[in-house]
This record gives structure tokens, C-alpha cells and sequence, in this order.
């Protein structure tokens, strides 16, 4: 039964892309698509420098970077930056921070947060699995489910976790750890507690981290089917049909934002922030455009997470016959050239520096 769904939906995306001219595929690539590679740069606020691997110069970071193997990132006093992981995964670093990307693949992704806070955002379905290693100079642990995760890292002092929501396994015990829970390390051990009132209050990071993934589910609820289209465009239809399996979405480019969003395969993905991706490649081909507050939605797939009728020209009812069509598989995308901005500096200033 799931070779024959995969079959069908090979042949249904075959059929939309032979329906479509490869006129304008060269022109929209880069503005559609992104690198199957951790390390792009979707946001950068304040003070943030990259040096890059190899490289004992330190440049300002812009948005427009792909991180590659042993590049490395510091913010200033008032530095945050947001860093694609594997499609549908942000993470977001804020002042005073450092972290180098020691890997960049996402079979075998690891950042080595150096010092400083970041926050994780993994969205997702609530079954997907996934791996996101993170290093600090006194752990190593793996993210392995879709939530909410911060890591603190105070040099030569200690590490902590907190997991709001999700599941990480720590490398040395294979312990498990789970939503509501705050792991702090040193040297040579560790210890887990439920997390605290304290723990739950949210910072300045906190809320810009949040109000970046309310942005970023909003900019994929306005995605048009015309755009996804033009990105199916871009390839080849045996390109698609010999490359199903191994991804659950891609990123897409949203001009009006200036920032690129996760698009999935497959309906159902939500950010732990409540927010939900409700566009899909799936609804494209379904027409069906995203949950509401009456279900899911038929219709155009531009129409976005409204209720009713959307802007795209869906006349859906929310009638809830779609709740019997099946998961989709996941797709991998090929990657863009990105330019870095080569001009030298100093790297940012910590508040404690001279």
C-alpha cells in the first residue's frame, strides 16, 4: 500500500511538471531553493562576525551566508542570528555567544556552542525523528524529537539544558531526557531536575526566538501554489521521481520577508511554539491548503490557514474528508551559490571585554 501512495504521488508530481515550461527554471533556482546543508543564515540582528575555516579574519555576518565545515560565528553585546539546521529546525543564538558549525551534513549535523545561549526550535510532526548533535565544552547530546530546547554554556564553569519540549539523548550515559526537564553538567557529571518557575520565565532571546517562528509559520501560510510550482519547475521530472525518501520538506524563498521558510512534504507539521506550517507540497498537489479551526481546509493551496475561504481562490468547506488521505513521503533539494561579504573586522566586542 505505501509503494503504491509513493507511486502515485511520483506520477502526480511528474504530471505538474510536465504541465509546466522550464523557461524561467535557471532565473528562479536560488530564489526558491536551498542548500540540503545545515549552515544557512536566515536572520542576523546586531553585532555578529564570521571567520570563516582557514581563515584567521574576522567579517561581519550577513544574512545572505551558507556556514560551511569549521566556520565560526560570534555575536556582540547585542548580536542574535538564526541558522537553518535541517529543514524545519532554526537555531537561534543570542548575545555574546560563539559556536562553531563542526559539521554541516545533516545526516551527521553537530555545532559546538562554544560559549554563550542557544535556543533549538524543531518543528515537525509529533512522530518524526531526527538528529541535531550539540557540543559544549562539557557534553555532547543529541536533539532526537520535535520541540523546544535552549542550551547555556558558561566557559569553564558548567552547561545547562533545558528541555521545554521535545526528547535529547546525552552521548556519554545514553540517558533520555524529556520535556520539563533541566540538565545542568560540569567537568565530570551531571544532574537532572523538573524544570523550575524560574526556568520557564522568558528573556529577551526567548520572545525574539518565538516571535521569529510566529514570522516564519506566517510567511509559509502566504506561500501561493504558483510559487511552488515555479520551484517544481526548476527541475527535472526524473530528477524528483528518482530523489523521493530521505527529507521531510525543503526551504523556500519569501521576497516580502527577505527570509526563507520551511516548506514540507507532507501535511500535519506544527512548530512546538503552537504555531502551525499549514502550506504544504502535499496540499499542492491535494488542494489542500492547511488546518483551521473547522479542519482541514480544500481548495487553492495560496487560500493559507484561514477558515474559510483563502485569498488563493480555495473555496473550502473544512468538511474533514481529507483527514483519510495518507502521509506523504519527503523530497531533498539541491543547493544555491550564496556570496560571502569578504570585507575583514575585528570580532564583535563581549560586554566583559575592555
Amino acid at each position: 500500500m505505501k509503494k503504491a501512495l509513493v507511486s502515485l504521488i511520483t506520477l502526480l508530481v511528474a504530471s505538474f511538471l510536465i504541465a509546466i515550461p522550464f523557461s524561467a527554471a535557471a532565473q528562479n533556482r536560488e530564489k526558491f531553493v536551498i542548500s540540503a546543508r545545515a549552515g544557512g543564515i536566515n536572520a542576523v540582528t546586531g553585532r555578529a562576525a564570521l571567520r570563516a575555516h582557514g581563515s584567521g579574519d574576522w567579517q561581519q555576518l550577513t544574512s545572505q551566508e551558507d556556514l560551511e565545515t569549521g566556520d565560526v560565528v560570534s555575536t556582540g553585546f547585542d548580536g542574535r542570528i538564526e541558522m537553518l539546521l535541517n529543514p524545519g529546525s532554526y537555531l537561534r543564538m543570542g548575545e555574546n555567544s560563539e559556536m562553531e558549525l563542526t559539521d554541516n551534513s545533516l545526516e551527521n549535523l553537530n555545532i559546538n556552542l562554544v560559549r554563550g545561549t542557544a535556543i533549538v526550535e524543531v518543528t515537525g510532526a509529533d512522530d518524526t525523528e531526527l538528529l541535531i548533535n550539540i557540543t559544549t565544552p562539557h557534553t555532547r547530546l543529541a536533539i532526537v524529537r520535535r520541540g523546544l530546547y535552549r542550551v547555556n554554556v558558561v566557559p569553564g564553569d558548567a552547561t545547562e539544558l533545558i528541555v521545554r519540549k521535545g526528547r535529547v539523548m546525552l552521548e556519554r550515559s545514553h540517558t533520555k531526557v524529556k520535556g520539563g526537564d533541566k540538565v545542568v553538567f560540569s567537568d565530570n557529571s551531571f544532574s537532572v531536575a523538573k524544570l523550575k518557575k524560574s526556568d520557564k520565565k522568558r528573556d529577551d532571546l526567548e520572545l525574539w526566538s518565538k516571535g521569529r517562528a510566529e514570522t516564519l509559520a506566517h510567511v509559509n501560510s502566504r506561500l501561493s501554489g504558483r510559487d511552488v510550482l515555479t520551484l517544481m519547475a526548476s527541475y527535472r521530472s526524473s530528477w524528483w521521481q528518482s530523489n523521493f525518501g530521505g527529507r521531510n520538506g525543503f526551504w523556500l524563498y519569501d521576497s516580502g520577508g527577505g527570509c526563507y521558510t520551511f516548506f514540507p512534504f507532507s501535511y500535519g507539521w506544527g512548530s512546538p511554539y503552537g504555531t502551525s506550517y499549514g502550506n504544504s507540497l502535499y496540499g499542492v498537489i491535494y488542494g489542500i491548503s492547511g488546518p483551521s479551526s473547522s479542519g482541514w481546509s480544500l481548495g487553492g493551496s495560496s487560500g493559507g490557514t484561514g477558515s474559510g475561504t483563502g485569498s488563493g481562490g480555495g473555496n473550502g468547506s473544512g468538511a474533514g474528508a481529507s483527514n483519510n488521505v495518507p502521509r506523504s513521503p519527503a523530497i531533498p533539494m539541491s543547493e544555491p551559490v550564496r556570496s560571502r561579504d569578504t570585507v575583514p573586522m575585528a570580532p564583535p566586542r563581549r560586554v566583559d571585554m575592555p
